[in-house]
């Protein structure tokens, strides 16, 4: 890891533009945000609904209550929509689709841009199936406010609306693993962002984009979050349990913020299980304890790279 020295607050050598006289940015600002969000999660306990993984669900109930949060799951749009009135975000991950999804998701979306109400989007295996290419590509028309996923997902997603380059940008879809590196999803990822940002009623959005170093931006900021354990890839659920984390973080803060506490929070819990881990068994149990244990401080004090 880099030095991180430079974000400190309150040093002499801070200008007026957010910038020290290195030429590195200042995220004092940003760091506290992101510690008043894991604060507020902790004494809030706020309620973040999911459609989510019928394989995952468990999991991303566990995380969401672990992190501080209300969990509550169904696949029932009516149900959905109408829970959507008292929880503060929702989440919504189209992996192991049943035939009825093709209808019942876009009627939520739909139902979530009418009123306003944000939503996570984790978009898993996109560009592999006919039904999942027709869901995805309606949640165009009723976007959602943050969009999480790994590098391909992202890419695949950006050019499914229509929203890459006149070069394009090409993915390989291969299930729910990516084949592409983080860093060929920055340019999509700021497109994207920019494209929800549009959408979204306070024109704020972001899109986070899992891989060995992370990367969170709202289409304008750009930020690299180091570290993390290969341990995730070892368990079942772990990308959708942190979607759902981060629909429970949108529930009390800005989409940029939420999902960069997410990310961190799972970062830092990912390296305390995997330092007292066994196997992929206990690795899921200690994540779910160090999700409950970290305090705001440990999240907002990680390495954050400004990229």
């Amino acid at each position: 890891m880099s030095d991180d020295s430079h974000v400190h607050c309150g040093t002499s050598n801070q200008l007026n533009d957010g910038t020290h006289t290195d030429g590195k940015p200042d995220l004092t600002a940003l760091r506290a945000s992101i510690a008043q969000a894991v604060r507020n999660v902790k004494a809030r306990t706020p309620l973040a609904q999911s459609f989510t993984n019928f394989v995952t669900i468990n999991l991303v109930a566990n995380a969401q209550l672990a992190a501080g949060g209300t969990a509550a799951m169904s696949f029932l749009p009516d149900d959905v929509i109408d829970t959507a009135s008292i929880s503060g975000a929702d989440y919504i991950n189209v992996g192991t689709l049943l035939p009825f999804y093709a209808e019942a998701l876009p009627q939520i979306a739909r139902a979530f841009h009418k009123s306003g109400h944000k939503w996570v989007l984790d978009p898993v295996a996109a560009g592999i199936g006919k039904t999942r290419t027709e869901i995805l590509r309606a949640f165009r028309a009723a976007p959602p406010t943050i969009v999480r996923g790994n590098a391909s997902e992202i890419i695949a997603l950006t050019n499914m609306w229509g929203l890459a380059t006149a070069d394009g940008e090409t993915s390989r879809p291969a299930g729910v693993e990516s084949v592409d590196e983080v860093d060929a999803a920055v340019e999509p990822a700021k497109r994207l962002a920019r494209f929800l940002a549009d959408s979204a009623p306070e024109d704020k959005a972001a899109v986070a984009v899992s891989g060995a170093v992370d990367l969170v931006t709202d289409g304008e900021r750009t930020y690299r979050l180091p570290g993390g354990s290969a341990m995730m890839a070892k368990i079942t659920g772990a990308g959708c349990s942190l979607g759902g984390v981060t629909a429970t973080y949108l529930a009390v803060a800005e989409p940029l913020t939420a999902a960069l506490a997410a990310s961190l929070l799972y970062n830092r819990a990912a390296e305390a299980a995997e330092a007292k881990a066994e196997g992929p068994g206990s690795f899921q149990v200690h994540l779910l304890d160090a999700l409950w244990n970290l305090t705001p401080e440990q999240v907002a004090d990680s390495e954050i790279l400004a990229y």
